[in-house]
């Protein structure tokens, strides 16, 4: 079954999600998920290539009935014990069923068990759904960076004790 990739189609949540890290061969996909989740601010084919076969990136996915339906990078730095969530982008039909929630999961434990005791990002001001998410699940705001994105809209920057 092939996950719809337009948002309102009804769809639950799926039974069966599988979380791991990402592999070459995601490549494609992950550039796709890219693509439809962000107008702005996009990694290239060439950064994706570099962060999949480096150590200072951690990519999470999330599959659904054998699809990549959601992913997850962050950034850690050497000597550092701040991570940073850089991007989490979940496929538009299955927005609102908890699957950014299982990836945040998967990610702040991946960034505890380098060693890591915060977990920082930055999220659009006028996206409100990835705000509640972040402060449901105790990040606080210590910023915001007007013109930050591409467009020139602001970033909220929230941080997480792990």
């Amino acid at each position: 079954m092939e996950i719809p990739t337009q948002p309102g189609q009804g769809i639950d949540r799926p039974a069966a999600l599988q979380v791991r890290r990402a592999v070459p061969g995601d490549l494609a996909a992950l550039i796709d998920l890219e693509n439809a989740s962000f107008a702005s601010d996009r990694l290239s084919a060439r950064q994706w290539r570099h962060h999949l076969r480096g150590t200072r990136a951690s990519i999470l996915v999330v599959e659904a009935n054998a699809q990549l339906c959601a992913a997850a990078v962050v950034f850690l730095r050497k000597g550092s014990t701040r991570a940073r969530l850089y991007s989490l982008a979940v496929a538009a039909a299955l927005r609102g069923c908890g699957i950014g929630e299982t990836l945040l999961d998967a990610c702040e434990n991946d960034a505890r068990e380098r060693g890591c005791t915060h977990l920082r990002l930055e999220v659009r001001s006028d996206n409100a759904a990835a705000q509640r998410l972040y402060q449901r699940r105790g990040y606080r705001k210590f910023a915001s960076r007007p013109g930050f994105y591409e467009d020139g809209a602001t970033a909220l920057c929230y941080e997480k004790v792990l």
